[in-house]
């Protein structure tokens, strides 16, 4: 073997440990770079080569080879964070949703329904005692009138609630086809790079993420191909395949109340009436929420909440006036409704208190006289009782109170389980600055090694060249 052969030896070994600090820098520089995967440099030795038929004796290697740059990532826990970010994001919508449900209801507390309900008993029962007070009056349609301005605030809450709900799902959508698109790019990009032998790691670790944000926003799996490019699937169908992408669009009716006609759904682009089978993420948490109300109580909870303040406002009010109609005032007159409900909207907002002074309340019985509260007395009972309303309306208080309970330890749950595979994914991939010092360390003395072999078989190849034959010099 040539003793030049000893240059390209050491010089091949330079050249690995100067590649291996390179990996280590670029590791150490993104540390704390969201979704970066740490790398490292890939060699192999060299084999000798092999003696001809005449030769005799054996041969050294050659040196070693920089094979390329692998990622230190783990395909399973990668699959693991996106099952586990689909969960936790249609969790969080929904948990969300009701917490703030349940706190517009304002229960317990003096501003609530329940409260309102129960000073509005308090108060005809003031009128039954005195039927031609002014004061009484007076603060019985106060009452009466913050119960219906306290429904139709609590409608409106809800119908807000909805809305914004549905602005998110269209935002939503347009970022989930904004991310395909990206993906899409990366992988023509992630193909072309590895068709020429070129290092693809930072791609990946893009679209890892990439899909990682879609699997939040509308659940899906990922296939990678053998050309290093991955298809992304929702429900079943390619929302990227190789290069190209679909988008989704978002169909359905702008208003809660236009829900049961037209509900809200998710759809392709190029198939209109064609829904996206959803498994998860947040965009399926917030369709969920969009739901109509569907009679029975199991639609979506905005629209179940708006139909039961309808329901409460028309409960109400058939309770009050079944009643208070049969009353007559000091001077006589009967037959009026105390309560009046809209027909034409939605009846949390259409209910009003019709009388306006004592003169106009019924609070006696028909010829009994001017001084009969019994019709009024009668009313402050109507709290009581397994059909009252205060009785419907604490079932819907304890029922959202519940299910805002559990969506919300539901959530949790998912939570924690998506932050563990986050984390487990970090501990193999993410960059570890101890064990970085190792490397650098490791590689420093490698280069420092070969540049001591260059610079022994530079000299013995100066004496070979230079001083062989030059005696006492």
């Amino acid at each position: 073997m040539s003793t030049f052969s000893g240059l390209n030896t050491a010089y091949r070994g330079l050249s690995a440990a100067r590649a291996g600090l390179d990996v280590v820098g670029q590791n150490i520089a993104n540390a704390s770079t969201e979704g970066y995967t740490r790398q490292r440099v890939t060699t192999s030795s060299i084999s000798a080569v092999q003696p001809g038929v005449f030769s005799t004796g054996t041969n050294i290697g050659q040196g070693v080879s920089i094979d390329g740059y692998a990622r230190i990532g783990d395909a399973a826990l990668d699959t693991q964070v996106r099952t586990t970010a689909s969960s936790a994001g249609y969790g969080t919508v929904r948990s969300s949703v009701l917490s703030t449900l349940e706190g517009s209801l304002n229960e317990p507390g003096s501003t609530g329904l329940s409260s309102q309900l129960s000073k509005m008993w308090s108060a005809w029962g003031d009128m039954s005692n005195s039927p031609d007070s002014a004061a009484a009056a007076s603060t019985l349609i106060g009452q009466a009138q913050s119960i219906s301005d306290t429904i139709k605030t609590g409608y409106q809450s809800v119908s807000s609630q909805w809305s914004a709900a549905r602005s998110s799902v269209q935002t939503m959508a347009d970022t989930l086809n904004a991310t395909a698109t990206q993906i899409a790019s990366l992988n023509g990009q992630i193909q072309q790079g590895m068709a020429t032998g070129g290092s693809v790691n930072e791609l990946v670790d893009q679209r890892n993420l990439l899909t990682e944000k879609v699997a939040g926003l509308a659940g899906g799996t990922v296939h990678a191909n053998t050309d290093g490019t991955v298809d992304v699937l929702i429900g079943g169908n390619a929302i990227v395949s190789g290069t190209s992408s679909r988008t989704v669009q978002v169909s359905g009716s702008s208003t809660m109340e236009g829900a049961a006609a037209s509900p809200v759904t998710l759809e392709w682009s190029h198939r209109p009436g064609a829904s996206v089978g959803l498994d998860g993420g947040q965009i399926a948490g917030t369709l969920s929420v969009l739901a109509p109300a569907d009679g029975s109580g199991t639609g979506g909870v905005l629209a179940e909440a708006g139909a039961t303040y309808n329901s409460f406002a028309t409960t109400l009010a058939s309770a009050v006036n079944a009643v208070y109609s049969t009353g007559a005032t000091a001077s006589g007159t009967t037959g009026a409704n105390f309560f009046a409900v809209s027909t034409t909207g939605p009846a949390a907002l259409g209910l009003s208190v019709v009388p306006t002074s004592a003169a106009a309340i019924q609070s006696g019985a028909v010829g009994a006289g001017a001084r009969d509260g019994s019709i009024a007395d009668k009313l402050s009972t109507l709290g009581t009782g397994s059909a009252a309303p205060d009785r419907v309306w604490a079932g819907f208080v304890t029922t959202t109170g519940s299910l805002a309970k559990s969506e919300i330890a539901s959530s949790d749950r998912a939570t924690v389980a998506a932050t563990a595979a986050k984390t487990q994914q970090t501990s193999t991939a993410g960059v570890d600055l101890d064990e970085e010092n190792v490397n650098m360390l490791t590689f420093q003395h490698a280069y420092q090694g070969a540049a001591r072999v260059m610079t022994a078989v530079d000299e013995m190849l100066d004496t070979l060249i230079n001083r062989t034959g030059r005696v006492g010099l």
